[in-house]
């Protein structure tokens, strides 16, 4: 399996994420500007990161306690390359602004020229883990959260709301920062840096396009609400190593501040 840890280091007009395996780590170059055609009611900044698409949400340091939200599982579009291909979709506490991540979600993969499928959970700096007992079918409703317990201790919890199973899972993560909220199409990393991107046409995420009624959010300062209710939210766009093209967009936010889509347009990496 694959790390996904981003770290968070500030340079002058750049916000540098690092998506870190077992060794060498790639360095991820993000730049934040307004997004004009997000709606102004939710004061949205677009950026752009070679890993990630979706949305964050940054805070200050031990502000979140909470994460949850939904997404449909896409199919892997047309036939497997002969090269293995990765695409992930989760929720997640901290990893946009620091060195921890607590998460859980789901890939749509290509891998020896088969599309699979499966769920995991990860505790950074722990690895990720796969999770056996949950089976993964394209187009099954998924739903999962991130709950800080107290101290060093989250539980991740996700649940496949079409066939039912759920699975929850409690670890500790020493120095978590609780600055930001995720929820994320993600390019997993190698030690080699980031993989291509598989195929995964369009996934929906959110109550108002899954069904998930309440999703997705967090408690962010002790106060509840949809990703749109909140001030220092991001819309991530993915783009290649040499930022000249785009691998997955990253729709406006709908109903209510709580929904969007992201769209696959090229592997990269």
């Amino acid at each position: 399996m694959f790390s996904r840890r981003l770290s968070y280091a500030s340079a002058v007009g750049l916000v540098v994420l690092v998506a870190a395996s077992a060794g060498a780590v790639p360095v991820i170059a993000l730049t934040s500007t307004t997004a004009a055609s997000a709606p102004s009611v939710f004061h949205v900044a677009r950026t752009a990161s070679t890993n990630w698409a979706g949305y964050a949400v940054s805070t200050s340091s031990g502000a979140v306690t909470y994460v949850q939200g939904s997404w449909v599982e896409p199919h892997i579009k047309g036939s497997c390359p002969a090269k293995n291909e990765y695409s992930s979709f989760w929720v997640g506490i901290d990893g946009f602004n620091s060195g921890t991540v607590e998460q859980t979600g789901t890939d749509s993969d290509c891998q020896h020229g088969v599309a699979t499928y499966y769920a995991w959970y990860e505790f950074y700096p722990a690895g990720s883990h796969v999770i056996s007992s949950i089976k993964v079918h394209p187009g099954d409703v998924l739903s999962a959260s991130v709950t800080w317990n107290s101290g060093s201790s989250f539980t991740t919890r996700i649940t496949d709301v079409t066939t039912g199973v759920s699975f929850s899972k409690t670890g500790s993560v020493s120095g978590a920062s609780r600055s930001s909220a995720e929820w994320i199409a993600e390019a997993p990393s190698s030690t080699s840096g980031v993989l291509p991107l598989a195929d995964f046409g369009t996934v929906s995420f959110g109550g108002g396009l899954t069904g998930v009624g309440g999703t997705n959010g967090a408690t962010i300062s002790g106060v509840s609400g949809y990703i749109g209710n909140f001030s220092g939210v991001y819309a991530i766009k993915m783009v290649n190593n040499a930022g000249t093209a785009t691998k997955a967009s990253t729709g406006g936010l709908l109903d209510s501040g709580s929904s969007f889509k992201c769209t696959w347009k090229s592997a990269g990496p």
